[in-house]
């Protein structure tokens, strides 16, 4: 029986999951690697649910409170755990909304604290190694190096950066605007290093790659076409080699930096919200917890009696 299920592909969620998840792709407009991902999870609360014979919408507290649980011991990547319980969460306040249920059991129920990993940043030291990596002296070096500046400058997620549009940057200003998670539009600030790097990116670099082809991207793979999340990583990976930060480098961390090092510098929490485009406050508060480890191992290396 499991062979034959396995032959014919993954099971899709029914129901009340089915419901939510064309809720996600419609009204919010999540993107389908994101839609992959909340199906996987619903599967394994509708999994939960099948073994003790209940429907999701009979699930109370206390048999939540046990799926929480047993993502725990079940070997689950403490991110992954994490995005479970966020999905979950959403799940039962959408049936609420729709009238599905008549109290969200989900509501005073967190994911363990081992849940919240602390994200991975560089150092300014390792950044400055990073960007000075690439070759200027060519138009493959000259984009690289427009990347990485931007990816730093901005945190952008890897979907917004290589979905960049020329008329997306407004150089004189030092601002570009960028669509996010459900499309949703926000601006963000330029550096004026990220802003040199791309103007001269766009007079001596993108030309030799676009080779007179009508290009709406603004950054181009070698063969003038629009630049893959794949192609993204390995232009990442590659001068992370070079910079001696390979073993901790994904595009991510480059986000991560950049949240970091403005809060280590006084940014304000909300500045930084709106400028990584996260809905909710408590996504960012994350790197409130990055820089009290940071204070914390300052003190203990600089104070007498620490």
């Amino acid at each position: 029986m499991t062979t034959r299920r396995a032959a014919a592909g993954p099971v899709a969620p029914k129901g009340i999951a089915a419901e939510y998840l064309d809720h996600l792709r419609v009204e919010r407009g999540l993107a389908e690697n994101s839609l992959l991902a909340y199906s996987r999870d619903l599967l394994r609360l509708l999994t939960f649910a099948a073994e003790r014979k209940k429907s999701v919408l009979a699930l109370r507290q206390e048999d939540l409170s046990e799926f929480i649980q047993s993502l725990r011991v079940s070997g689950l990547a403490p991110r992954s755990a994490a995005r479970t319980v966020h999905g979950v969460r959403g799940l039962f306040r959408f049936a609420v909304r729709e009238g599905r249920m008549g109290v969200d059991p989900m509501e005073n129920l967190k994911a363990p604290r081992a849940f919240a990993a602390l994200p991975r940043y560089l150092s300014t030291a390792q950044v400055d190694a990073l960007l000075a990596a690439p070759d200027p002296k060519t138009p493959l070096g000259l984009r690289d190096r427009a990347i990485l500046e931007v990816f730093y400058a901005t945190g952008l997620r890897v979907s917004e950066l290589i979905g960049l549009r020329p008329s997306d940057l407004d150089l004189a200003v030092g601002l570009l605007t960028c669509f996010g998670k459900g499309r949703k539009e926000r601006l963000v600030p330029l550096g004026s290093a990220a802003r040199d790097c791309v103007a001269q990116y766009l007079e001596e670099g993108r030309p030799s790659l676009a080779r007179d082809r009508v290009a709406p991207t603004l950054f181009l793979n070698h063969r003038g076409g629009r630049l893959t999340r794949m192609g993204l990583w390995q232009i990442v990976r590659r001068h992370a080699v070079t910079a001696g930060v390979d073993r901790v480098l994904t595009p991510h961390v480059l986000r991560h930096s950049f949240a970091t090092h403005l809060l280590e510098r006084g940014a304000d929490l909300r500045a930084l919200q709106a400028m990584l485009g996260h809905a909710d406050i408590s996504t960012t508060q994350i790197y409130t917890h990055v820089t009290r480890e940071r204070l914390r191992a300052v003190y203990d290396r600089y104070h007498p009696r620490a």
